[in-house]
This record gives C-alpha cells, sequence and structure tokens, in this order.
C-alpha cells in the first residue's frame, strides 16, 4: 500500500526569471499543454504540478503562476504518491535559481501527519527540509 501526500509549493520568483523557465513551470502547472523546448524527457520526464481534478485533498489540487508587484507568484497544492516524491528535487533545481529572497517555499507532509516537512529557498539553492 502506498502513502499519499500534500506537496505545496508557495513562492515568489524574480520578475526576470528566464523565459525558458517559466514555460516549464507552466507545463508542470498543466497551463501548457506542450513541454517546453530545451528540457530533457529525463529531466521532466511529465508533469509535475498538474492538478487532479479527483484529488483527495479537501478542497483539491490548485496550481497558479502570475506575475504580482513581488514578482511571479506560484502557488501549487498536489496529492503525490510516496514514489514520486524523488521528483521533488526537479521542481526544487527548476525553481531554486530564480526564488526572490530566502523564504520557505512550501512543504510536504504524509496526508495523515500533522506536522510537514518545509522546505527553504536561499542563495540559489534550497534545503535544508526540516521536519
Amino acid at each position: 500500500m502506498s502513502l499519499h501526500y500534500e506537496v505545496v509549493f508557495t513562492c515568489f520568483l524574480r520578475a526576470d526569471t528566464p523565459a525558458p523557465v517559466l514555460d516549464a513551470l507552466r507545463w508542470h502547472l498543466g497551463l501548457t499543454e506542450e513541454p517546453p523546448p530545451g528540457h530533457g524527457e529525463e529531466e521532466h520526464a511529465y508533469p509535475l504540478l498538474t492538478p487532479d481534478p479527483h484529488s483527495r485533498l479537501p478542497g483539491g489540487d490548485f496550481a497558479s503562476l502570475r506575475l504580482q508587484d513581488e514578482g511571479w507568484g506560484l502557488y501549487s497544492r498536489n496529492y503525490w504518491m510516496d514514489d514520486e516524491l524523488g521528483e521533488l528535487v526537479t521542481i526544487l533545481d527548476l525553481l531554486a535559481p530564480h526564488v526572490a529572497g530566502p523564504c520557505l517555499g512550501g512543504h510536504f507532509r504524509e496526508e495523515y501527519d500533522t506536522e510537514p516537512t518545509h522546505f527553504t529557498f536561499r542563495d540559489g539553492t534550497y534545503g535544508p527540509l526540516k521536519p
């Protein structure tokens, strides 16, 4: 039996985030259908943040990327199976160099846990993951 997780990304990307990064992110969020050029299938094999209309999360999955006063506002909440958690690195690597300032960037938690594991962004990288 698999474990299931709530995975949340919430951060601002700098306004000058390169178009190829935004294109890859839009594809992962399900905002475009075609994978972006220049991203290999191994690195971005399938969209990771596309909302599932049949999600078991209360309130459902959600995906948003929009230009705001502070930069590109990203919010994503999805229901992942445990064997997908290794793919967090794909999204963290995509976002980290472009996050606006040090911040708490989101979290993941097993669906029945009360304490999430947070991830942070600082100086173009992420971590450590903190329980």
